[in-house]
């Protein structure tokens, strides 16, 4: 198949090119991110390989299909960012990479919550000065805490056994309670309550409208003071403005994020050299108990590669079949 890859990388393509080297597939590969601004990329190819900040909404679907399209292919697992019922009354398949490596995002997700805690990043700026000071660095013992884990699918399942491996005790909220999880001892409560008892809270759910907004200024306002909060799932699952009323009250003792809700502006692209046009997210930046990294939790060699083959497997089921390896929910299958 012809497919267009978009927001593409040099790890994207040196990945990609690999997991493709039987299947054969002719792929492009495009560094821009796919929006209205650049449909005329994508005209003439029957597919299009997109990643979390390129943006498909029901217009450019249609507009697409009509020039051909049959094949959306995320390298992702979440397709917020994709008009999902459009793709379906257009006859357009959405595939997707449902799990790549839960342990890479999960494994970053305790980096964030140990730099936080033991200030390990501003400890290594203050020997590389010559400040051996102690002052500041003051952090906790993670056994004994309470650790609430918001979403036990694939990776939050990960953290919650990582964070009862350090001793803490796990409480998780999740429609759907993980029976492995139940049997280590972890507990699954109401939000509410995970909010109000947790010295840790760690959010790991997609993004739907049931979740946009979640951690907003009630969530907040039921948080025990000081709570380190963190975000590897999806950006709008926080309302930034409410957290950073949060760490101005101090309610919210350290955050970290590895996503932000208009990220789709900042993240991915080398900035250093340009100033940020966004005041929510440098006024996030003046704070010395914020740690944010730019979308880098699944960025192992391990999740790229499964990424990157799943991918290719989804192109190749669906040009022989007419039906993806890992369609997305809901969205009818394109054309045989």
């Amino acid at each position: 198949m012809r497919i267009a890859v978009f927001s593409s990388r040099p790890y994207d393509q040196a990945f990609l090119t690999r997991a493709n080297a039987r299947a054969a597939h002719d792929l492009t590969f495009i560094e821009s991110r796919l929006s209205e601004e650049t449909r005329r990329l994508a005209a003439g190819f029957e597919g299009v390989c997109i990643f979390v900040n390129d943006d498909l909404g029901g217009g450019l679907v249609r507009a697409l299909q009509s020039d051909g399209l049959r094949l959306i292919a995320l390298r992702a697992a979440g397709f917020n960012n994709v008009d999902v019922a459009a793709a379906g009354r257009c006859g357009v398949a959405v595939a997707h990479v449902p799990a790549y490596s839960p342990h890479a995002v999960a494994e970053h997700t305790l980096a964030l919550i140990l730099t936080l805690n033991r200030k390990t990043h501003r400890a290594y700026n203050r020997v590389r000065e010559g400040n051996f000071a102690l002052d500041g660095l003051l952090g906790f013992d993670l056994h004994g805490k309470t650790a609430g884990v918001v979403g036990t699918g694939a990776i939050g399942r990960v953290v919650a056994t990582i964070l009862a491996g350090f001793g803490c005790r796990v409480l998780a909220h999740d429609p759907l309670p993980d029976p492995g999880l139940l049997a280590r001892g972890v507990a699954y409560v109401g939000l509410s309550e995970l909010l109000a008892e947790s010295d840790i809270v760690t959010l790991h759910c997609p993004l739907t409208a049931g979740t946009r907004h979640m951690i907003d200024k009630a969530a907040i306002d039921r948080m025990k003071p000081g709570v380190m909060l963190i975000n590897t799932s999806r950006g709008a699952v926080v309302e930034t403005r409410a957290v950073i009323a949060g760490l101005k009250k101090g309610t919210i003792g350290s955050l970290g994020l590895d996503v932000y809700e208009e990220e789709a502006a900042l993240f991915f692209e080398d900035r250093s050299e340009r100033f940020i046009d966004d005041d929510v997210f440098a006024r996030l930046l003046t704070f010395p108990n914020v740690l944010v990294t730019g979308h880098q939790a699944f960025f192992t060699a391990e999740a790229l590669t499964a990424i990157a083959q799943t991918t290719i497997d989804n192109i190749t089921a669906f040009e022989r079949t007419g039906r993806a390896l890992h369609p997305v929910p809901t969205a009818p299958p394109g054309p045989t």
